[in-house]
């Protein structure tokens, strides 16, 4: 008697093992469908930045200085009025008009100012993902580290780091600009913390 008990509870134990068993199988084959699924959106996100940058730079070969003065006819729809290009961090990409979710996956964005390499302070919003696409690497700029930005002319600036620090989400100040000076303002966000990474850098 006591061994058909200790065979059943056997087989109870080994029918629960077996369950949990395909259970964490499952789980573990949900868990690397939907990793693989976001990084398949990542990287087609940003090959439509690339695909964008490169299409702003074969505009640069074949068209007249005035492109910059045509497109911004069209205040009303988001498009691209230059690119930044980082060599420290190995990013260059296409800047948006303007800001929103949508875009903000695609490629940085003009968060608030003047059009790049005009007068004022032209900030700059991009996201974190913690890797090394984007301003996930943006708090390793360094003071002097250098930032290339370049308009729709095919003008470039360099732009020397003079600051970086972090600010709370409702702190605003970053954006008021410098008198009478070129400046850019990157932001993206800290994801430890919640706050918002900024360097500053202006043209000399």
């Amino acid at each position: 008697m006591n061994q058909i008990l200790v065979t059943k509870k056997f087989h109870k134990k080994t029918l629960f093992f077996k369950l949990q068993f395909i259970l964490s199988l499952i789980i573990i084959f949900i868990s690397s469908f939907y990793f693989l699924y976001i990084f398949y959106v990542m990287k087609s996100e940003e090959k439509k930045g690339e695909l964008l940058l490169d299409t702003v730079q074969l505009s640069q070969l074949y068209t007249s200085n005035n492109i910059d003065t045509s497109i911004s006819r069209i205040p009303s729809s988001p498009f691209i009025i230059g690119s930044i290009n980082i060599e420290k961090l190995n990013i260059s990409y296409p800047i948006f008009s303007e800001t929103s979710d949508e875009l903000l996956k695609i490629s940085p964005c003009r968060f608030y100012g003047p059009m790049p390499n005009e007068f004022g302070n032209l900030c700059i919003a991009a996201h974190n993902y913690d890797n090394t696409k984007f301003f996930s690497r943006l708090h390793e700029l360094e003071i002097n580290d250098v930032i290339q930005i370049q308009d729709l002319s095919g003008n470039t600036l360099l732009y020397y780091v003079y600051d970086n620090y972090e600010v709370s989400i409702n702190d605003t100040d970053c954006i008021l600009p410098i008198e009478n000076h070129k400046e850019i303002t990157l932001i993206t966000c800290n994801n430890q913390n919640g706050n918002r990474i900024i360097v500053k850098a202006i043209a000399k």
